[in-house]
């Protein structure tokens, strides 16, 4: 399993980001303290504090969703 820290900030964001997670053939999961949410249920992740930084767990490749990782990624 592969991790990246994230940060969406806007629903337009979340939005792009459900579109290419839901295309991934792998589970992704995105954490914040104690919970976990599906990174393919958009009302999941806008039930999420967005105005803290999110930790993506995936267990596979794909290389758009790889792309989308790097644009949301926190440095």
């Amino acid at each position: 399993m592969a991790a990246q820290k994230i940060k969406l900030s806007a629903t337009e964001e979340v939005q792009e980001f459900v579109q290419v997670a839901s295309k991934c053939d792998f589970d992704i999961d995105i954490f914040y303290n104690r919970i976990i949410i599906d990174a393919k249920s958009i009302l999941g992740i806008l039930s999420m504090d967005l105005t803290k930084e999110l930790t993506v767990q995936y267990g596979g490749q794909n290389p758009e969703f790889e792309h989308a990782l790097k644009k949301f990624a926190i440095a």
